[in-house]
């Protein structure tokens, strides 16, 4: 098959990312962001709270590790953080997802776009810890600045939320404060409770 002719089947493919809901709404609560725009926020992310790495990082490598980490979920669906259902398949689905999408692309492409999710999902480097703590973060701003946002529908404490947002205290504690103080704000409103409801992953 002609090179340009699979880059460009990826492409197409790549667009379906739009049509994945995720929980997680707007800011302003008007509907829920789709993955895409997820994606597109978590780049912005990283351009703009680099200066609080505990490592120095390529960037590039971290944005491009953003750019195809949520593209399984073309085939796998978005996996709520918080639904242990859902998170006991989640890498079987995921691994099947990247067999075919990513299996698009020229092999050489495919490779390299395949080494960068692998890399964001083992969390072995100084650059995917930095991509996962903002993965994590993200969706905390959105939830903050929405009245609670996603966590409204759910049964959560405050130890629930935590845990999931511990890679964020190690790849960029000088979030961390932001973190706790957000958690701590919707406990004391109710919205978080005090006993566990699930066990993130």
């Amino acid at each position: 098959m002609d090179r340009l002719h699979q880059q460009v089947q990826f492409l197409v493919e790549a667009d379906k990312l739009k049509a994945i809901d995720r929980r997680t709404s707007l800011v302003d609560g008007s509907r829920s962001e789709n993955s895409a725009e997820h994606t597109w926020h978590l780049m912005l992310a990283a351009m703009i709270l680099r200066e609080y790495t505990t490592a120095p990082i390529d960037l590039l490598r971290a944005l491009e590790m953003v750019a195809v980490h949520d593209l399984v979920e073309i085939d796998a669906g978005d996996t709520f953080a918080y639904d242990p259902a859902g998170l006991a398949t989640k890498e079987a689905r995921e691994l099947a997802a990247a067999d075919r999408i990513f299996g698009l692309l020229p092999d050489d492409q495919r490779a390299y776009v395949r080494a960068l999710w692998e890399e964001f999902e083992a969390q072995a480097t100084a650059e995917s810890r930095f991509a996962n703590a903002l993965d994590r973060f993200q969706p905390l701003l959105q939830n903050a600045h929405s009245g609670g946002g996603s966590w409204r529908a759910q049964t959560l404490a405050t130890a629930d939320v935590l845990r999931r947002m511990a890679p964020v205290e190690t790849a960029l504690p000088g979030l961390w404060p932001t973190v706790v103080q957000v958690v701590e704000a919707f406990a004391a409103a109710g919205v978080l409770g005090t006993q566990p409801a699930s066990d993130p992953a």
